[in-house]
């Protein structure tokens, strides 16, 4: 079998986390890896040293590939409220296109099986969670700004609550069939906070 060098490296990482995602790493084997990537066995620990080793790449391919391109326009400049909404709204379109019950987010996921186990993979997750603690505070400092409203600690409580709100929504997902009551929570989450900030 061709050694990853030969093969298409973003394509393998691709493949290698739709497995990961949907199995959890624990119960991915490198077996189920080889069968996913057709990469030897050989070339996945030339590249990556081992499991864990690929597991930490397939994680950065996930931030850039899934996490970045819906939540990049909350972390812009300019950014408020809809900018909010808009990921939540984008997260579960691809939740539904991928068919629900889904996968759930792969760190929220990673968060919770293994999370509490690897110090690596649990910095991994605690850096996810910062940037998007910075970047809803980012956009509903935006929102403040626009209504002439500046309370540091309101923001700062609010982009802890989105945060948190965020990791249970798509955990959720995973356990629910149909679109409705994931997007019933966000208008419930967002909806004070539209209106807390309107005041």
């Amino acid at each position: 079998m061709p050694r990853l060098k030969q093969y298409d490296h973003k394509d393998a990482l691709a493949r290698a986390m739709e497995r990961f995602w949907a199995q959890g790493y624990y119960a991915t084997s490198i077996d189920d890896l080889v069968r996913a990537t057709g990469v030897s066995r050989h070339g996945l620990y030339a590249e990556f040293g081992d499991k864990r080793g690929l597991f930490v790449a397939v994680m950065e391919t996930y931030c850039a590939t899934v996490v970045t391109p819906a939540f990049a326009r909350v972390e812009a400049e300019g950014a408020g409220l809809s900018d909010i909404r808009a990921y939540f709204d984008t997260q579960i379109g691809l939740a539904v296109a991928k068919g629900l019950p889904g996968p759930g987010c792969l760190i929220a996921n990673t968060m919770t099986e293994s999370g509490p186990h690897d110090e690596a993979f649990a910095a991994l997750v605690r850096r996810h969670l910062e940037r998007l603690d910075a970047g809803f505070r980012n956009a509903l400092r935006g929102a403040c700004s626009r209504r002439r409203r500046t309370d540091a600690a309101d923001v700062d409580s609010l982009a802890r609550f989105l945060t948190i709100a965020a990791q249970g929504l798509w955990s959720v997902s995973r356990v629910t069939p149909e679109p409705g009551p994931l997007r019933a929570f966000v208008d419930d989450l967002l909806r004070p906070i539209e209106e807390r900030l309107a005041a």
